[in-house]
């Protein structure tokens, strides 16, 4: 899954000194909305943390699979979703003290409910609030997931219309 890389650099001011990170193959998420302006979430277990989270659709990417086919891939098999409408967010870098990790987000609409696929070991529980309701969590710290919160913040305007 993650491989730590101890690699020996040429500093600023000539020194050398030396730096660890973490690869990361990289990762989609997904706001997926509803029409009537709600959002799909989960409610996930997170062992690093010992506790419960509540955030949006995500999953990494496979080998040579495209960001896009990634996201549906991970909309449908986590929550059963799958969408008509797909829109880019943008992209994240959210660990760059110590992993190269990038998130690209993604906007889903016209969601019609199918069957989910979760991977063995993967307990979560879908859910569904309003966006409103969502943004308020991210405030009050109910949701601290910097993907979902970045995510939510980005799809905020699609929400209000204010892009078509």
């Amino acid at each position: 899954l993650l491989k730590v890389h101890n690699d020996r650099v040429r500093l600023p001011d000539g020194t050398e000194g030396m730096r660890e990170y973490v690869r990361h193959s990289g990762a989609v998420a997904v706001v997926a909305l509803f029409d009537d302006g709600n959002v799909l979430l989960e409610r996930q277990f997170r062992y690093p943390n010992r506790r419960v989270f509540i955030e949006i659709p995500a999953g990494r990417l496979e080998p040579g699979e495209p960001h896009l086919e990634t996201a549906k891939r991970e909309l449908l098999e986590e929550t059963g979703y799958e969408a008509a409408g797909w829109r880019r967010l943008g992209v994240i870098h959210n660990a760059i003290g110590y992993s190269d990790e990038a998130i690209e987000l993604w906007l889903a609409t016209g969601l019609a409910k199918r069957e989910a696929k979760l991977d063995d070991g993967e307990f979560l529980e879908v859910m569904e609030l309003p966006f409103a309701e969502v943004l308020a969590m991210t405030r009050d710290g109910r949701i601290s997931d910097v993907k979902t919160i970045i995510g939510l913040a980005w799809a905020e305007p699609y929400f209000r219309g204010e892009v078509p």
